[in-house]
């Protein structure tokens, strides 16, 4: 009888810094979950309870084969052991095309902050504004009357506690300044004119990248900054706290959408090859 049916080249099990980084990702995880299914059984929100306890889940048991350890994967965002291999993954597909840009900037495009009941709403509409941007350059493009934008982009949102408000935003990664110029510029105009949100020059960014594996690791790290730190008098930090109702909003308004995408070329397909094993007494 087989005891389990396993897909992937599993983990050595002699790596004792990776396996005990697993573990103490594996912990915080089911933690931070616990309090999250708290908060959508009260709502009713029995999805994401069922999508919360597939995560606590994650990884819980563990299987064995000659010196590989083998286990089952939630790959839901929420998960930092799942976001971990993304990481790595992303991190060794777009690290090689980020090394191959002259002058790479790191671009942040963000809108006033808004209430809950219009977050869903308008990440959908950053979305379709940033696309319209690409593809309004990609037109002109053709016809040798504008530059090509393209770039890799994350979607992420924050919270703040005391106005009780969400600021979603994009952070970019683009091959050089006129391409970082050109975003901003149009980004402004999209949102000010066009759209239905707002968006202040001041809080757009654009800065000279000086290490690409950095600042790749800061695009693709998981979109729901509701962290907070603040400092006293003395200036000594205060751990952070975690708003675990504002994290479930900002994930249901996620819900759909993609967080971490390039625009504008396609990445180099890489052939994806899958073990599986039938692991026995």
């Amino acid at each position: 009888m087989p005891i389990a049916i396993v897909k992937g080249n599993g983990t050595d099990v002699s790596n004792n810094d990776v396996n005990f980084a697993r573990f103490q990702r594996k912990i915080k995880t089911q933690k931070l979950v616990l309090s999250l299914i708290d908060v959508a059984t009260k709502k009713g929100q029995l999805e994401s309870v069922k999508e919360y306890w597939n995560t606590y889940y994650c990884l819980n048991k563990i299987y064995s084969d000659g010196n590989r350890i083998y286990g089952y994967y939630c790959k839901n965002r929420i998960c930092t052991v799942c976001s971990g291999n993304r990481k790595a993954e992303m991190i060794n597909k777009y690290l090689p095309i980020l090394n191959q840009w002259k002058e790479p900037y790191f671009v942040t495009l963000t809108i006033t902050s808004a209430n809950l009941k219009r977050l869903g709403a308008l990440m959908k509409a950053m979305n379709r504004g940033l696309n319209l941007i690409v593809n309004k350059y990609k037109q002109r493009n053709k016809r040798n009357t504008g530059k090509k934008i393209i770039g890799i982009k994350a979607l992420e949102c924050n919270f703040n506690p005391d106005r009780k408000t969400y600021n979603p935003h994009f952070h970019l990664v683009v091959p050089d300044k006129e391409t970082a110029d050109i975003l901003i510029t149009e980004w402004l105009y999209y949102c000010n004119r066009k759209g239905k949100f707002r968006a202040s020059p001041k809080a757009q960014l654009a800065i000279k990248v000086e290490n690409n594996e950095d600042v790749l690791m800061e695009v693709i790290k998981y979109g729901s900054k509701i962290f907070t730190e603040k400092k006293g008098d003395d200036k000594i930090k205060i751990p952070a706290k975690i708003y675990v109702s504002a994290l479930h909003n900002i994930l249901r308004a996620m819900k759909g959408i993609r967080l971490f995408d390039r625009f504008g070329f396609n990445a180099p397909k890489k052939e994806k090859t899958t073990t599986t094993k039938i692991l026995t007494d």
